[in-house]
């Protein structure tokens, strides 16, 4: 059973993987995600259906347009991939219980919001906020079924304390952080939250450590000076799987560092 649900996974987030590949091209330029269908950016020739299988029509095709033989980014094939793996590990990690939609959800805007960020540096609303919704009717549909409304309490308080965190960090420093990075600190302390307060520490703790150490290796290899913006929802998103998958084992290792040997 586990190795059907794995499968399955894989080939739903190889899907998805397609379609968040619109989604980073289309949403941060306003356009349908809709009309028109997909089509080569070089000659506009629609793709065909056989041509729109993920990650392998990439490949069968060798990186290059059906018609006019334009370069295909690698990126698509990388973001189809990733999205497989990231929904396998999710599911992996959680099995098949009441929250994995709502956490496959995640895994999806996670990959979405990066690319964007990365991109243009900036984390859509058309995105986050709607994000907000989707991830109340799916935690809040787990907790019911699972009788835990301690969980319900527990993310809308993360998600308001992150929230106020983040507005407060922004208006200490001006132009360090934008107004979409404190937009889903909220939604990622209402995933976290959900989880339990160990998770937040962790998730929070986590996206200043990797943004710092991305920012540094930046600065080391000259591709960012001091004055470069750095996008840090990637940042965020990744401190918030680190918590996700490893939350309980980070916080146990850290508080045996703590740990005083007594002398006997």
């Amino acid at each position: 059973m586990t190795a059907v649900l794995l499968t399955v996974a894989g080939l739903l987030g190889l899907a998805v993987g397609s379609f968040l590949n619109v989604v980073i091209h289309r949403v941060p330029r306003d356009e349908s995600l809709v009309r028109p269908g997909s089509h080569c950016p070089a000659c506009e020739a629609p793709v065909r259906a056989r041509h729109n299988v993920p990650v392998v029509s990439w490949l069968v095709l060798r990186g290059r347009c059906a018609d006019c033989r334009a370069p295909i980014s690698v990126r698509y094939p990388l973001v189809e991939a990733g999205t497989a793996a990231l929904f396998v590990a999710v599911t992996a990690h959680f099995g098949l219980v009441p929250e994995l939609p709502a956490f496959l959800y995640l895994a999806a805007i996670a990959v979405a919001l990066t690319m964007i960020d990365i991109d243009v540096h900036r984390l859509p609303n058309a995105i986050v906020l709607p994000s907000y919704a989707v991830a109340a009717v799916l935690l809040f549909g787990a907790a019911a079924l699972d009788s835990d409304w301690g969980a319900v309490v527990r993310g809308l308080a993360a998600m308001a304390l992150l929230l106020l965190a983040y507005q407060s960090l922004r208006l200490a420093k001006p132009g360090g952080m934008g107004l979409g990075d404190v937009k889903l600190a909220g939604l990622l302390g209402l995933y976290l939250g959900w989880l339990g307060w160990g998770w937040v520490a962790v998730g929070g703790f986590a996206a200043f450590l990797l943004g710092g150490v991305v920012g540094i290796g930046l600065l080391a290899t000259r591709r960012a000076g001091r004055s470069t913006h750095v996008p840090f929802g990637p940042a965020m998103l990744a401190g918030a799987f680190l918590a996700v998958f490893a939350a309980p084992a980070i916080a146990g290792w850290y508080l045996d560092l703590l740990s005083v040997p007594t002398i006997s």
